[in-house]
């Protein structure tokens, strides 16, 4: 009786699995197809990773990968905001990064074949994209595009976390605020994020680290400079240097 319980559920779930694939099908092409490194492949190797990648979608809040579980694959972000952040033992929390829809992430983790450091946690109702271990370490063996393309990742990964660890230490709140903000723009890590993007106050301030009265008061501070414009769930960046140099 449990045996066929399980079965049933297995069943449900490859269904489930199944319908999704079928549905983001097509976003997921373009969003290969709009992924820098993937149109730099060799025609064979695009269809490798093609075959071999999978997606899945997240609820607001649910966990796509947990801190201290093997690192089995590459991701990507097809639509929605992912965050990339750890709790300690006493309960204290850090963001290191917000990864918005265009984005792939977790390179490090998976080249060095070693656990996560870190929770990935959808901020909203997201899609992202598995690229297995196998398919990565394959195309680091194979392609040379693909060897540029991670090692453009790691750099300005690693400058990005310097920079918040310097941001951390000597800016204001509001600055803190302006700082996280200015990362989700970065050309090589988000490129499909142009000068606007699609997030709340709460979940800005859920990647700078502070409120989200902090965000909002840090964000009318940055209108009033005519460095951003606001709308509803959106800011436009309208001068990025200015952004930039921000609580400096």
């Amino acid at each position: 009786m449990q045996g066929a319980t399980i079965l049933r559920r297995t069943m449900v779930n490859m269904r489930r699995q199944q319908a999704v694939a079928r549905r983001i099908g097509p976003y997921l092409d373009a969003f290969l197809a709009a992924s820098a490194w993937f149109r730099n492949l060799a025609p064979a190797h695009a269809r490798k990773v093609r075959d071999s990648v999978r997606v899945q979608e997240f609820e607001a809040g649910a966990y796509v990968c947990r801190k201290g579980q093997r690192s089995s694959a590459w991701l990507g972000v097809v639509s929605g905001l992912v965050k990339l952040s750890s709790i300690s033992a006493g309960g204290k929390s850090v963001t290191f990064a917000g990864i918005p829809a265009g984005s792939w992430f977790g390179e490090g983790s998976v080249l060095k074949r070693e656990p996560r450091r870190y929770d990935v946690i959808a901020l909203r109702r997201s899609a992202v994209a598995f690229v297995g271990e196998e398919c990565f370490h394959w195309l680091l063996d194979h392609s040379i595009p693909f060897n540029r393309a991670v090692l453009a990742q790691l750099n300005e990964r690693l400058g990005q976390l310097m920079g918040a660890k310097e941001h951390a230490r000597l800016l204001s709140l509001q600055g803190r605020v302006a700082a996280a903000l200015g990362e989700m723009f970065n050309p090589i890590l988000y490129p499909a994020a142009e000068l606007g993007i699609e997030i709340s106050q709460e979940e800005l301030g859920y990647i700078a680290g502070v409120s989200r009265q902090r965000v909002n008061r840090a964000l009318a501070a940055l209108r009033d400079a005519g460095i951003v414009r606001l709308s509803y769930g959106r800011i436009t960046v309208l001068d990025r240097a200015r952004l930039s140099r921000f609580g400096e």
